[in-house]
């Protein structure tokens, strides 16, 4: 991701009231996987299967290399949460049309 993308995340994230503010941790945090799409080719995920079976690693049958994000929520209720999240999973944090993407808030 370039430094754009970065920048434009953290404006749309801290429009919507998600943000760490003064070191502390706020209530609701947002865990989200993304992932290529089965159909889509995933070189690293090969790379690191064939780098496996070299190693001596047998049966496995296939690799998928992905994104783990941690996003702290501050000041919404979890269902306006969980909007803002899959608003921004869906329009900055993957590529919707070769990744798909899954989160949960605790």
């Amino acid at each position: 991701m370039d430094n754009k993308k970065y920048l434009d995340t953290f404006r749309l994230l801290t429009q919507h009231g998600v943000s760490r503010i003064g070191g502390s941790l706020s209530a609701m945090k947002a865990k989200i996987i993304v992932t290529p799409k089965k159909a889509v080719v995933d070189p690293q995920g090969k790379t690191v299967q064939n780098a496996l079976e070299h190693m001596g690693y047998r049966g496995i049958k296939a690799v998928h290399v992905g994104k783990y994000l941690e996003i702290e929520l501050a000041g919404a209720d979890k269902e306006t949460a969980r909007k803002q999240v899959d608003d921004a999973c869906h329009k900055i944090l993957s590529n919707p049309v070769i990744e798909d993407y899954r989160f949960e808030i605790e």
